[in-house]
C-alpha cells in the first residue's frame, strides 16, 4: 500500500497545479484529468486531504500536471514524513499546546464530517443510477426474456473450472452470474423466481427475490456463492433477499454504502469525551493531556481507515459511471431490440439471428450489473492493510471488465 498520507498527497498537488504556467484553476485540472461532472470538487478534496486519488485517477492527475505518478508519489512520501515531524514539535508554552490541541480537535472534526458528507454523497448518486437501471434495464429485460419461450438455458461453469482458477476471474463469475440469471427466469434456480418477480410489489421488491435466486442458482457448491460475490460479499449477497436497495429494506451495494455515513464518523466517537475539555476556558494539564491524547487515537483511527476510504470512494466514482453508461445506451438498446421482437407470444425458434445473439449479449450486460452491485464496500474501511491489497485489486478486476464488456456491447 502507499506510504503517503491523503493530506501530503493533496498539498503536492495543490502545489504543482499552481506552479504551472499559467497557474492552472481547479477546474481546468479536472478537465484535464478527464473527470466527469464536478470534476473541481473532487479536485478540492483531494487538494484538502479528505480523499486521495485511485491509481487510474492519480496517473490522470500527474499528466496533466506533466509528472509521473512517481513522482507524485514520491514527492507525497517525503511531504508525510515532514508533516509528521512538524507534528512531533509540540510548543513549550501551555498555552500555545493548548491552542495547537484545540486546533487539531477542529480539524479532525470537520475532516470526519466530510469523510460522513463524501460517503452520503456518493452513495445516494450511486443508489439513484443503480434503481434506474434496475427498473429501465435489469427488469425490462427479464420481462422481455420470459416472453420468449424455448429460450436455451446456459450451463454454470463447471467446479473443476472453477477451483482449477483459485480466484475466480471476473469473467467466469460473470458468466456463472448471467447463467443463473437465464436459468432463474425460466424457473430453474432458487424456485419459481419468474412468478416472483411477476407478483412482487415495486421493482425493488422483485429485483430482490430475482437476484437472490439467481446468484444462489449459480453456486454449485457451498463454497461457491462466496466466491461469485466478489471479494467477502455473502452477507451482501443473501441481504438482497430484502430488496436491492436500503431505502427498499435491502442492501447490496447500495443499502452498504449508506451505512457508511456512520461507518466513516467512527473517529468521531473518540472526541466525544475530549469535546468537554476543547469548550472550557480554564484547563489543567492533565486535562490538555487527556485531550491531546483523545485526538491523537482519532487520528490514528481516521488514518487507518484512509486508504480503505478512498479505494470506497474510487468504487463508487467507477461503478457509477458504469451503471450511468448501462442507463443511457443499455435502455435505448434494450428498447431497440423490444421493438424488432415478433409479437407474443415468442418462441426462441422464431427469432432470427440478430435477435438471438442481443439476447445473451443482455445477459452478459446483467451478469456485469450484478457483479458491480454486490461489491461489498463496508469491508474495505476494517479490512486489515494485506486484505485490502488484495481487496482492491480484485475489485479493480471486476470495475475494469465490467465497464469494457458493458461498453463493447451497448
Amino acid at each position: 500500500m502507499s506510504d503517503f498520507s491523503a493530506e501530503a498527497m493533496g498539498l503536492v498537488v495543490r502545489e504543482h497545479r499552481q506552479a504551472q504556467n499559467p497557474p492552472m484553476t481547479q477546474e481546468e485540472l479536472a478537465e484535464r484529468a478527464e473527470y466527469g461532472k464536478g470534476g473541481a470538487v473532487s479536485i478540492s478534496r483531494i487538494e484538502r486531504g479528505l480523499v486521495s486519488p485511485g491509481e487510474h485517477r492519480l496517473a490522470a492527475i500527474a499528466l496533466a500536471l506533466q509528472l509521473t505518478p512517481e513522482q507524485l508519489k514520491d514527492e507525497a512520501e517525503d511531504r508525510t514524513r515532514v508533516l509528521a515531524r512538524q507534528r512531533d514539535r509540540r510548543p513549550v508554552k501551555f498555552r500555545d499546546r493548548v491552542a495547537e490541541t484545540k486546533r487539531r480537535h477542529a480539524e479532525l472534526t470537520e475532516k470526519v464530517a466530510q469523510r460522513s458528507k463524501i460517503a452520503q454523497e456518493h452513495g445516494e448518486t450511486f443508489n439513484r443510477v443503480h434503481d434506474a437501471v434496475r427498473d429501465k434495464f435489469f427488469l425490462r429485460f427479464v420481462e422481455l426474456a420470459e416472453s420468449i419461450g424455448g429460450a436455451p438455458r446456459p450451463e454454470q461453469p463447471s467446479e473443476e473450472e472453477i477451483e482449477g482458477t483459485g480466484d475466480m476471474p471476473t469473467a467466469i463469475r460473470v458468466e456463472a452470474m448471467s447463467a443463473g440469471i437465464a436459468n432463474a427466469i425460466h424457473g430453474t434456480a432458487g424456485g419459481a423466481a419468474g412468478s416472483l418477480v411477476g407478483a412482487a410489489a415495486g421493482g425493488a421488491a422483485a429485483y430482490g427475490a430475482f437476484t437472490a435466486a439467481a446468484l444462489f442458482g449459480t453456486a454449485s457448491t457451498g463454497t461457491a456463492i462466496s466466491a461469485l460475490s466478489g471479494v467477502a460479499a455473502t452477507n451482501a449477497t443473501l441481504a438482497l433477499l430484502g430488496g436491492g436497495t436500503l431505502a427498499a429494506g435491502g442492501a447490496g451495494m447500495a443499502g452498504g454504502v449508506l451505512l457508511l455515513t456512520g461507518m466513516v464518523a467512527a473517529p468521531a466517537a473518540a472526541l466525544g469525551a475530549a469535546g468537554f475539555y476543547v469548550v472550557k476556558q480554564r484547563r489543567t494539564k492533565k486535562e490538555e493531556e487527556r485531550l491531546r491524547t483523545e485526538v491523537q487515537a482519532a487520528e490514528a483511527a481516521l488514518n487507518q481507515s484512509q486508504q480503505g476510504f478512498d479505494i470506497m470512494v474510487d468504487v463508487l466514482e467507477r461503478s457509477t459511471a458504469t451503471m450511468e453508461y448501462v442507463e443511457v445506451h443499455g435502455t435505448h438498446a434494450l428498447e431497440k431490440w423490444r421493438a424488432n421482437l415478433p409479437p407474443e407470444p415468442r418462441d426462441w425458434a422464431t427469432l432470427g439471428h440478430e435477435a438471438r445473439q442481443r439476447y445473451q449479449e443482455f445477459l452478459t450486460v446483467a451478469g456485469c450489473f450484478l457483479a458491480v452491485n454486490i461489491i461489498n464496500v463496508p469491508v474495505l474501511l476494517t479490512a486489515e492493510p494485506e486484505a485490502l491489497r488484495d481487496m482492491g485489486k480484485a475489485i479493480d478486476e471486476t470495475l475494469r471488465y465490467a465497464d469494457t464488456t458493458v461498453k463493447s456491447i451497448v
